[in-house]
């Protein structure tokens, strides 16, 4: 097995002051929350919860795939975890994040689901109809195209469903379509989420078809997969040129030498983050936006990933 993190160039934007929210209130909710992070002190639980606010960065990977035919130029926009709600993911950096991803003119948007918070510390609710609301002003040219995550089914997966259906962004379970030109064609998949049912303490039942995803793949057109978690990877064929997960958060607080036991996959760090190669299969695993747990990030910025393919 060899793991290998491309590298990826960071482009750090303000994010736009919002009424409801200072970063001075941010701040104090870092230093309440430290003890509950884990960290070491009142100051880096601040550091992180402003970090979580307002750091935001586009994160750019080039994977060469071998199932990826060389010179067909392909850039898709990726958005995992959105998590809206305050403090640190309010309407206006909804907004933010949509205009960011819009500046890219990418060829392609996928959403790798978790689209509202869920922590025990939300301070406001962002109603579905409002982060959805800014999500249709996404644009690009092969479309915007969606999956779910393990919070989207666990607490209102319907509500969830019906938000995106409003504003016409197509949700994939189990499926694929095609995309592109005739002659310069690609497959998306979507998956199913892998954790949708929790059924006891880390037990749980996914709706999660790999096989039958792939088999409505029905020319030998390259194969884009679309996972929320990263973890059913080890069974992804190389049939599949790149695999997208979210999930993660790469970790989300990372205090050294303690991290990896946070992160949520039976694999630890092994696919907590960035670019992995295995067996000449490609994955790549974003950071994500929103947070999870408590809202603080420390280490791994809230990111746009930019994916450039062929070039």
């Amino acid at each position: 097995m060899s793991i290998s993190r491309s590298e990826a160039a960071f482009v750090r934007q303000p994010a736009p002051k919002s009424p409801r929210l200072s970063r001075r209130a941010v701040l104090k909710t870092g230093f309440g929350l430290a003890g509950l992070a884990g960290l070491a002190g009142g100051g880096t639980g601040a550091y992180a919860a402003a970090e979580a606010a307002f750091d935001l960065v586009v994160t750019d990977y080039r994977p060469v795939p071998p199932r990826w035919p060389a010179g067909r130029k392909l850039s898709i926009a990726v958005i995992a975890d959105l998590h809206a709600g305050g403090p640190n993911m309010g309407v206006e950096r909804v907004a933010q994040v949509v205009d960011t991803t819009n500046k890219l003119g990418c060829d392609l948007v996928v959403l790798l689901g978790d689209f509202f918070a869920t922590h025990p510390f939300v301070t406001a609710r962002v109603p579905h109809a409002a982060w959805a609301g800014e999500l249709a002003r996404l644009k690009a040219p092969l479309g915007v195209h969606a999956i779910l995550g393990n919070h989207d089914w666990w607490y209102d997966v319907a509500g969830v469903r019906k938000a995106l259906a409003d504003v016409r962004i197509p949700l994939m379970e189990n499926g694929a379509v095609p995309l592109g030109p005739a002659g310069n064609r690609f497959w998306l998949a979507g998956l199913g989420d892998q954790i949708a049912y929790r059924l006891g303490h880390n037990k749980f039942r996914g709706v999660d078809d790999l096989p039958g995803t792939l088999a409505r793949v029905r020319t030998d057109d390259p194969v884009i997969l679309l996972v929320h978690e990263p973890d059913i990877f080890p069974e992804v064929p190389d049939r599949v040129a790149l695999t997208l997960a979210g999930h993660t958060h790469g970790g989300q607080i990372r205090v050294p030498g303690l991290w990896h036991r946070w992160v949520p996959s039976r694999y630890g760090a092994r696919y907590a983050y960035g670019h992995v190669v295995e067996t000449n299969r490609h994955l790549i695993v974003s950071g994500g936006l929103g947070t999870s747990k408590v809202p603080l990030r420390l280490g791994v910025p809230p990111e746009v990933v930019r994916v450039t393919l062929g070039a």
